[in-house]
């Protein structure tokens, strides 16, 4: 009777590969959908004593407060595996879980998800359901108590998130048995109805359950396991399994061997940190016979471990990291015949013996130990750094027992003698990479036994070259990286030594104090780095490839020569003492030689079409406070940066194609030719002593000569210049101003203010720049503007600001004889004209003038008076027909007493600072913004003014003495459009 009951259970719980269905039905009351969960649950429990490894994962840590729990996990598809690293403690947990308890649009777009998965597996023939598409809630919310203690709180959560409602009871007969469910699903579709029978289904085939289960952690899979057996299967697979991480974890002996049990084909641990290692390794070496990586440290291994390592006949890899070996008083042997890579990093030995056949690398890195035997004929890559302990002996015995070596560390080991690298090098003649940094005994020096290092391995050569020996394909000088950081023996003679080394390619010196000077002929020469070499004077390099070069902090360097056919950027910052640059470098683009104070005018030279760099693009010569008088003929050069070079008096560039230049503190400068360049804008305005300019420039379209006040001499010479700025230029003449309007006919923009020189004959030469529409002369002793009348006739804007020597006279061709029909916006604040001009000018006789019909309107507008102390009234009138006129700024006329205008157009009036203000009439249905701070008007006036004002939105009556601050109110009853009204708190 139990067997049939379980058969029972089985049915209806456990999923088979094509469906999983659960039917809920409120009319059938056999069976409670409680006693189904605690069935399942009694099931589940069993299950997770039998695996053994969820309760391990939801509780090892330290204290028994969950530390995290350090996995690793390849990713999981197509048998590929990635190592990546997860870490497991509560708080990610709480996280993973959010993963089932996420929103309804996410679990959405999960299902499409998957959905999209099965129907790509089932067009490739995967295995599993292959009927109709059904749609997948992978939130499974049955509710209920959990299946087990320990998962206690994710399984409250993980039931709180219940998508679709399921009734309370169901029936043996309303779960279908497993094999045909999906069968009477789709033979019955259209007989489900919503209101009879709630279905919630999952149709995960064991392959696309396993797909998406490759995309989990170690914690998920667990979590995953106790939704139901299907996923509990899946989650346990050994694909999923490969590398048990468990470092700084605090596992047990027992956990570690059910893991090991459970996982027997697992090929990569790690223990590293755990209590201990001993008793870990020694059980992952005995229970994984396919074990392929070993990680292990912080603790002691004794030498059993050593003996037992033997056994495991499929290692290759094995790291030992900060662990004592044995008792830390005794020899320890390693001896394995397939072990390809061994660490023993930072360990505590006295000695130890490898016999390795088939290792290739070996790193006893920052190990303390006196005495090191290697037997390891097929070594390829030895690391000694560090090994303080090691005598001079024991590392020539070490290096010299491996044949094939190709890379050697031995970095810090300041025992390291010229004699041992002597031996080395006729040892271990495929040796390409040596490290031998922070050895103060070697000097490389030819007077020393280590002359006979390249000696050696040439002599070797040669020999066995013309003999014929089949070893000649072995020993043959390799090596091609060379570092020498911090060897205080290293001096300019080392280099004869390093120079036979024909074969190198990197040489690094940083930090060698005695180094004087390097002068190396390498055709293979790619990288060399010199940094902070205090007595380092000159460097000479020659090689076809060298294309990386790091000089900084050489406070005592002074000549550079370079011949290379591979350089493409060259930065020597902060070289102060370096005087002389010699190259020849044809791929060279991009040189900077920021703060070169000592470099002199010769270093033009270098860069121009005779040097040796004719593909130099950008150059920077910023701060280089000894040049006087740059010059550069370049047909290459794009970009050039003189900024900060303040001892230059003299420029002459002639690089057709200069697009971009910077001269940033070039105050100094005096003469400057640009013959011919591509600058499309320049500035000289930052060069105040600048007297001489000759520009050449086909494609400048902007000019700025703003405060150039000596600018006596200027010949300008670009067709397509649009805008020039000439402004301060006091010495510029007429004859210059003739000049460059003939071979600059495209200018639309001219700015002449304070240009006192310029008088009516360069004025007159305006008529050539037909696109003229800008023209300001403010500041200027003009005392008649009738050569501007007749040669700027398409004129639309004209400053005359403080033009003090303007009379009322000199503006009567604007008003009578319709000057400048173009004219848009007008200046002539701070100007003297008196009264009847600008009334004039203000239409009052404009009136008469447009009582004909057949003129047209004017299109002046915006006019600016500010301080205009001659003006006392202002009136325009219907009659003036100043449509157009937009804004008119009658600020700071301090005499000003009547304002009465009429204009449809008008938006912004000014009238601030007219204290004597008395009368303001307005009928100006368009204005917006009307400005009277400051202004002695009655409260009333400026009612009655802005009644007729319907578009009035700002209004600013501060600091009007006659306005209190308490009447805004009936301002904004005279003007409801009123949105901002500026006053006064306190009335004054």
């Amino acid at each position: 009777m139990k067997a049939e009951e379980e058969e029972e259970e089985d049915n209806i719980i456990k999923p088979n590969r094509d469906s999983y269905y659960l039917y809920c039905s409120s009319e059938r009351k056999e069976r409670t959908r409680e006693d189904i969960l605690w069935n399942e649950s009694e099931e589940m429990e069993n299950d997770d004593l039998e695996l053994g490894f969820l309760e391990n994962f939801d509780n090892v840590g330290s204290d028994g407060e969950g530390e995290e729990l350090g996995l690793q996990v390849g990713e999981r598809g197509n048998g590929r595996e990635n190592n990546e690293r997860f870490d497991f403690n509560g708080e990610n947990r709480r996280q993973n879980r959010n993963w089932y308890d996420s929103d309804d649009e996410n679990d959405m777009d999960l299902v499409g998800w998957v959905s999209d998965v099965e129907a790509m597996c089932a067009t490739t023939g995967a295995s599993g359901s292959q009927g109709v598409k059904v749609d997948v809630n992978l939130n499974l919310g049955w509710g209920g108590e959990p299946s087990s203690s320990s998962a206690s709180d994710w399984g409250t959560n993980f039931g709180n998130d219940i998508h679709a409602p399921v009734h309370d009871e169901v029936g043996d007969k309303d779960v279908p048995n497993s094999g045909v469910a999906g069968h009477d699903v789709r033979n019955n579709s259209d007989a489900l109805k919503t209101g009879d029978l709630l279905e919630v289904r999952m149709d995960l085939t064991d392959d696309l359950l396993h797909m998406v289960f490759s995309f989990l952690d170690h914690i998920d899979l667990c979590c995953a396991a106790r939704v139901c057996r299907q996923w509990r299967d899946a989650s346990s697979h050994e694909d999923f399994w490969r590398y048990l991480n468990f470092e700084n974890r605090a596992i047990s002996a027992q956990q570690f061997e059910d893991m090991c049990r459970r996982y027997p084909n697992a090929t990569a641990v790690n223990v590293y940190g755990t209590p201990a290692i001993h008793t870990l390794g020694m059980k992952a070496l005995s229970s994984l016979r396919n074990l392929e990586v070993l990680t292990l440290g912080k603790g002691q291994l004794a030498e059993s471990f050593f003996h037992v390592l033997t056994d495991c006949r499929m290692l290759r890899s094995l790291t030992i990291n900060d662990a004592t070996l044995g008792n830390g008083i005794q020899e320890i042997a390693i001896y394995h015949d397939r072990l390809h890579d061994l660490q023993i990093v930072k360990c505590r030995v006295l000695r130890v013996s490898i016999r390795c056949p088939q290792l290739e690398t070996l790193s006893l890195k920052r190990s303390s130990m006196p005495h090191a035997v290697l037997n390891c004929p097929l070594l390829r890559e030895l690391d000694i750094a560090s090994c303080h302990k090691l005598s001079d002996a024991a590392i020539r015995s070490a290096a010299t027992s491996c044949p094939v070596l190709e890379s050697l560390d031995m970095s810090n080991c300041s025992c390291v003698s010229d004699e041992t690298l002597r031996e080395i090098a006729v040892s271990c003649g495929n040796l390409h990479v040596l490290d031998a940094s922070y050895c103060p005994n070697i000097s490389l020096d030819v007077r020393s036994p280590f002359s006979s290092f390249y000696d050696g391995i040439l002599s070797l050569y040669v020999y066995y070259l013309t003999c014929g020996s089949p070893w000649k394909s072995v020993i043959l000088p390799m090596l091609t990286v060379l570092k020498l950081h911090s060897c205080e023996g290293i001096t300019s003679a080392s280099m004869v030594a390093i120079s036979r080394s024909y074969m190198l390619e990197v040489l690094e010196l940083d930090n060698c104090s005695l180094l004087t000077s390097v002068s190396l002929d390498l055709q293979r020469l790619q990288n060399i780095r010199l940094v902070h070499c205090r007595k380092f004077v000159d460097l000479n390099l020659r090689s076809s490839v060298l294309s990386s070069i790091t000089v900084s902090n050489c406070p005592s360097l002074q000549r550079i020569s370079i011949t290379s056919n591979a350089l493409k950027k060259l930065v020597l910052q902060k070289q102060e003492s370096l005087a002389m640059l010699e190259l020849q470098c044809h791929c060279l683009q991009e040189v900077d030689l920021t703060e070169c104070e000592s470099l002199t005018n010769s270093i033009c030279e270098v860069f121009s079409n005779s040097g040796g760099c004719p593909e130099l693009r950008s150059l920077v010569l910023d701060s280089c406070e000894s040049l006087t008088a740059v010059s550069f003929c370049s047909t290459s050069l794009v970009s050039l940066s003189l900024g900060g070079c303040r001892a230059m008096t003299s420029l002459d560039l002639s690089c057709p194609y200069l697009e971009h230049i910077s001269l940033d503190g070039c105050d100094h400068l005096e003469r400057a030719q640009f013959s011919p360049v591509g600058l499309r804008s320049l500035n000289l305005g930052i060069c105040p002593k600048l007297n001489v300019l000759h520009l050449e420039a086909p494609q400048m379209v902007s000019l700025e000569l703003k405060g150039c006040g000596v600018l006596s001499e200027a010949f300008i010479d670009c067709p397509l210049l649009t805008s020039l700025d000439a402004s301060f230029c006091s010495q510029l003449k007429d004859d210059c101003l003739s000049a460059t309007t003939l071979s600059c006919p495209l200018i639309e923009s001219l700015v002449l203010m304070s240009c006192p020189s310029v008088g009516p004959d360069g004025l007159s030469s305006l008529h050539s720049l037909q696109s003229l529409t800008y023209l300001d002369l403010s500041y200027t002793f003009l005392v008649n503007l009738q050569p501007v009348f007749d040669s700027c006739v398409y004129l639309k804007v004209l400053k005359l600001q403080a033009c003090k020597y303007l009379s009322d006279a000199s503006l009567e061709p604007l008003y009578k004889n319709n000057a400048l029909p173009a004219l848009c916006e007008l200046d002539l604040s701070y100007g003297t004209l008196c009264n009847r001009g600008v009334a004039c000018l203000l239409l009052s006789a404009m009136s008469t003038f447009y009582e004909s019909q057949d003129q047209a309107n004017r299109l002046l507008q915006n006019l600016n008076c500010v301080g205009c102390p001659n003006i006392k009234r202002v009136v325009i009138p219907p009659t003036a027909r100043c449509f157009h006129l937009s804004s008119l700024n009658l600020s700071l006329s301090s005499n000003l007493r009547e304002v009465d205008i009429s204009c449809c157009n008008l938006f912004i009036l000014n009238l601030s600072n007219c204290y004597f203000l008395e009368i303001l009439k307005l009928d100006c249905p368009r204005l917006t913004s009307l400005f009277l701070q400051s202004c002695n008007i009655n409260e009333e006036v400026v009612e009655a003014a802005i009644r007729e004002c319907s578009m009035l939105e700002t209004l600013d009556v501060r600091f009007c003495p006659k306005i209190s601050p308490l009447s805004m109110g009936t301002l904004r009853t005279a003007c409801p459009s009123l949105k901002r009204i500026f006053n006064s708190l306190i009335a004054t």
